[in-house]
């Protein structure tokens, strides 16, 4: 199979890559600057522009490009840049298939459990409806931005990713250096509920989506959802280290302006309900073992 992937240098595309590369597919990565390897080829997203060669013999694009949601505070600025990095990429993207009727028939597009607000304590799944806020009105549109593929006949697929739990990048991977000098606690008052994944199931499913028939959103998270205090409580344990130490809500608004109430903050409670029917089996259910897998231990 030959595979297509925007995004390859993220947390997530570098794993998938490197997944689907050990089981003997090919892979081209489109980039923005000039391409500077074999398997890699160009792409202008604020001009509309892909390099006909990325799509040619290709069976699956999956595209996974954009700012990165947690990087910095969201000024208006920095919104705006989340917003065009997803909406134009994601249109560039769509037009390219649907206008190469014999390229990918197959496009991954990436999207997030952002979709649906804060729903509190309530669960939700893809039959829910969308909820309130910047994240939610970004995704709706970040999705129907691959409308002219799927419109072309391509299955468009819109995973809907949670927290991606890894050592090395994400939110676990920011936060890690404090948990590890003790200096770890809970954000606000730890009741928000945290919809999460390990980067191992994270590219498994995503592989379980290109391989399989669904089209249309599916919740890319762990089958049981945690609180904020239950999870701070589980990594203290596998790390060994106190997590005493409470970030008062305040202190995250004052840090990270808007991002706050939709991130760290933000209480989401989603279920993957599509993908337990379809028939995948996560490796990691449980947040305790979720972490020591992990963290290797």
């Amino acid at each position: 199979m030959k595979v297509t992937v925007t995004g390859s240098t993220g947390l997530i595309g570098t794993a998938l890559v490197r997944s689907l590369l050990a089981d003997g597919h090919e892979v081209v990565r489109l980039v923005r600057r000039a391409p500077a390897a074999p398997d890699e080829a160009r792409w202008d997203p604020a001009a509309g522009h892909v390099d006909a060669a990325a799509m040619k013999g290709a069976d699956a694009v999956v595209h996974l490009a954009g700012a990165g949601v947690g990087d910095r505070p969201w000024t208006a600025a920095y919104k705006r840049r989340i917003r065009d990095s997803r909406i134009d990429g994601t249109r560039t993207i769509a037009a390219a298939l649907a206008a190469c009727p014999s390229g990918p028939r197959i496009l991954v597009s990436g999207s997030a459990v952002g979709y649906y607000g804060d729903t509190g304590g309530r669960e939700v799944d893809e039959s829910s409806p969308a909820g309130a806020g910047f994240l939610a009105a970004l995704t709706r549109d970040w999705e129907d931005a691959a409308r002219p593929a799927a419109d072309s006949g391509v299955r468009v697929v819109h995973p809907r990713t949670g927290i991606v739990l890894d050592a090395q990048g994400g939110q676990l991977g920011r936060t890690l250096p404090l948990f590890r000098l003790g200096a770890g606690g809970r954000l606000g008052d730890g009741r928000q509920w945290m919809s999460w994944i390990t980067l191992d199931d994270e590219v498994r499913a995503l592989r379980f989506l290109i391989d399989g028939d669904l089209s249309g959103p599916v919740d890319l998270t762990a089958p049981n959802p945690v609180t904020n205090a239950e999870y701070t409580r589980a990594l203290g344990e596998v790390l060994g280290r106190p997590t005493a130490l409470p970030v008062p809500a305040f202190l995250l608004r004052a840090a990270l302006r808007d991002f706050a109430d939709e991130g760290p903050l933000v209480s989401q409670r989603v279920l993957p309900a599509r993908l337990l029917d379809a028939g995948f089996t996560f490796r990691h259910t449980g947040i305790g073992e979720a972490l020591r897998a992990v963290f290797g231990r």
